[in-house]
């Protein structure tokens, strides 16, 4: 059973671009439904915040077929931004996260550069704390480039948002490219005001059995702690690179994986996969990192961001 934290130590409080977190622990978009399915499980006050689920213009049902499949150390999912659409979370699911004290952070997709500025526009309201921009999403009308994959398209993105929101702009990077710090730079540049990575590696698993891919959309999204040193690696070599604070996350599943995010650079860790074996696992992830201050006698959470640079 986890402990409470004693909230008025605040040795974990954190400030991530004006955004005021009891703990540098959130959950990542996808993961964590709209954190109100976890509220008989976790103490929501207790995570930095929750990155809701994938939210579009217009409703979406997702793909067909099958849409998980457990890898070792893994799980692979091609899910298709299956959401309500935002009319449906701004009138009925927003309402009801006001009954918890904790930030929300809406993780937005669009199908071009101009929904995502619809999208921000909508959603620069009160309860909303920032705006995460997903850019791993086909862009229609480019013929299916993904924004995530071309710095000037992800950069195109960063500042149509910019422009309808005054919400601190988050982008979250994708791992499927060659040059992780040219993204980085490029969206930093179009200014964003944080950057969260890693999203999703690609994947794919046959059956051997039907001799066919496993996944209905035949690829799908790897993560859990196989990603991690890959993520971590993209984090170290990010934070080496840029100025704006980042939210590292990929295959963290203890208090041992987030600290070595944080020294890595990371200002806050968000949790993904691992909510699935564990639906707890954010609460123990935090009172991990305070014990791990309390026996180094160290103040602040701060004292240990970026140390390994």
């Amino acid at each position: 059973m986890s402990r409470a934290i004693n909230m008025a130590d605040k040795r974990l409080h954190t400030n991530l671009a004006g955004i005021y977190m009891n703990t540098p622990v959130l959950t990542a978009s996808g993961t964590f439904g709209f954190g109100e399915e976890f509220a008989e499980f976790v103490d929501l006050s207790r995570l930095g915040g929750v990155m809701v689920k994938g939210t579009t213009l217009k409703p979406r049902r997702g793909n067909e077929g099958v849409r998980i499949t457990e890898t070792p150390m893994g799980m692979l999912n091609c899910i298709g931004l299956e959401n309500p659409g935002v009319d449906v979370f701004l009138q009925e699911t927003l309402p009801r996260l006001a009954n918890y004290n904790m930030n929300v952070i809406v993780n937005i997709s669009g199908s071009t550069v101009e929904e995502y500025g619809i999208l921000a526009e909508m959603l620069d309201v009160p309860g909303v704390a920032a705006i995460e921009l997903n850019v791993s999403c086909p862009n229609v009308k480019e013929g299916g480039i993904v924004f995530g994959t071309d710095p000037k398209a992800a950069a195109a993105v960063v500042k149509e948002a910019k422009a309808y929101t005054k919400k601190p702009v988050i982008l979250k990077l994708s791992p499927n490219v060659t040059d992780i710090v040219t993204m980085a730079k490029a969206v930093e540049d179009a200014g964003a005001d944080i950057i969260s990575l890693i999203n999703t590696l690609m994947g794919m698993e046959i059956n051997i059995h039907t001799q066919k891919p496993t996944l209905g959309n035949v690829t799908g999204g790897l993560s859990g702690p196989c990603v991690k040193p890959v993520a971590l690696r993209m984090v170290y070599q990010v934070a080496k690179a840029v100025k704006v604070p980042l939210i590292g996350m990929g295959g963290i599943s203890c208090a041992e994986d987030a600290i070595e995010f944080l020294l890595a650079g990371a200002s806050a860790v968000a949790v993904g996969t691992a909510n699935f074996n564990d639906p707890t696992v954010t609460m123990k992830i935090c009172d991990g990192i305070s014990d791990y201050l309390a026996q180094r006698h160290l103040e602040s959470v701060q004292d240990i961001i970026g140390a390994a640079l």
